[in-house]
């Protein structure tokens, strides 16, 4: 089967027969759902080991020193893909780039799965992490096909995909730990991450850029971006500031669950992940939003409802405004599966919108404008994560909530001065 090619100068709606195009939006709906899926299931392996340090290390002999690093390289990889390998997108042919860095990513989790060596895994989740930054290279692809009018639905579509594959990668880890050990999950994403790459070799178009400058120019080009581009820099702190939230919610939110009245087992905890993954279908919802012209006011209520959202978990969770959690546990669980959803569509409205913004720029540095986009609200939610056991110590779940608070007030004082 030959793919179509994709012009680098001419936008993916001019490059199609009408048959193949979704109503309007200039990519088809088939191709969206792919490139969802794609994004979706290679998202798991940066987020999954988080749940399996214990028997990983155990597994493999690893200490306490380095046992941390499970969690870690993955995400240490992804970061360093970002810089390194997605700029790539603009000097080489997009779609053979995509399929050759998840093919790396696999092969890098089949060694994973087999490794008896601590330090050989570790190696191999780390490569697998760095490939997997082709994620950042298939959601400005899809933004390129998409026609300008419907960009933000396309890019919402897209990053339903990816929210779900966040939300989901602790309780599917969880769910294929208990059924079969860690080795089980690897396995697992080997063969789905195969497969997708398979898959987008036979059906995705060619992209070709223009390119005008080396890799080394490329790299160089980084910070004058960053610098030359108040969009970029404005959307990336306040995607920075959400996925902070984001992160400190969901690293403590494990402990509360534990405690009473909760008592919570992980397939308990892995549920409740799934209930709050409802609001990642915030994502196609705030496309069609920054569609209309909506974009400022969608930003300030998707903060707002992230304020609202912890207040509930501060309620719910430790009792603010009198509220007896012991008398009406289940009562409070429902409430916190409320908040769970609607900070998480808070934050998955908050990097739609500023996916849409940035992908708008500069055409001939979508690359490196999400890399750049990604890399720093990466570094939130890093900030978010490291938070979380800092404010669970010193203030217990009062503690985590109010610091989600000031991350999400940042982010609307932020977002109340930027106009995109």
């Amino acid at each position: 089967m030959t793919a179509p090619r994709l012009p680098s100068s001419a936008t993916y709606a001019t490059s199609q027969s009408s048959a193949t195009r979704s109503a309007g939006n200039g990519i088809p709906v088939a191709l969206q759902l792919l490139f969802a899926t794609a994004v979706g299931i290679t998202v798991i392996n940066l987020f999954a080991t988080q749940t399996l340090i214990g028997p990983i290390a155990a597994a493999l002999g690893l200490d306490a020193h380095l046992s941390g690093m499970v969690a870690m390289l993955p995400q240490l990889g992804y970061a360093t893909g970002l810089v390194l390998l997605v700029p790539l997108a603009d000097l080489l042919e997009n779609r053979s780039l995509i399929v050759r860095l998840l093919a790396c990513c696999a092969l890098a989790l089949a060694a994973a799965t087999l490794s008896t060596s601590g330090w050989l895994f570790l190696l191999a989740i780390f490569l697998a992490g760095a490939a997997s930054s082709a994620i950042q290279i298939m959601v400005p692809l899809a933004a390129l096909m998409a026609c300008e009018a419907h960009r933000g639905k396309v890019v919402g579509n897209v990053m339903s995909g990816l929210m779900f594959g966040i939300l989901l990668s602790r309780p599917l880890a969880s769910l294929l730990l208990d059924a079969g050990g860690w080795r089980l999950l690897y396995l697992v994403l080997t063969i789905s991450i195969s497969l997708v790459a398979a898959t987008l070799s036979l059906t995705l178009p060619q992209r070709q850029p223009a390119a005008g400058l080396s890799y080394l120019a490329l790299l160089k080009s980084l910070w004058g971006l960053l610098c030359s581009q108040p969009v970029l820099r404005r959307r990336a702190l306040t995607a920075a500031l959400g996925m902070a939230t984001f992160s400190l919610f969901w690293t403590a939110v494990a402990l509360l669950l534990t405690q009473q009245p909760f008592d919570m087992n992980q397939r308990h905890i892995a549920l409740f992940a799934l209930a709050g993954a409802a609001g990642a279908v915030a994502a196609p919802l705030a496309g069609r939003i920054g569609d209309r012209g909506w974009t400022r006011p969608a930003t300030l209520a998707a903060h707002l409802l992230m304020i609202a959202a912890l207040l509930l978990a501060g309620v719910a969770g430790a009792g603010w405004g009198g509220f007896a959690i012991a008398l009406h546990p289940w009562l409070a669980l429902g409430m916190l599966v409320l908040a769970a959803v609607g900070l998480d569509a808070g934050v998955t409205t908050d990097q739609t919108l500023g996916r849409r913004a940035i992908n708008l720029l500069q055409a001939e540095a979508r690359g490196r404008l999400n890399g750049l986009f990604v890399g720093i609200f990466f570094v939130g939610g890093a900030l978010g994560a490291a938070s979380a056991a800092l404010a669970w110590v010193m203030g217990g779940w009062s503690g985590v909530c109010l610091a989600g608070i000031a991350y999400a007030m940042a982010a609307l004082l932020i977002a109340t001065f930027q106009q995109a």
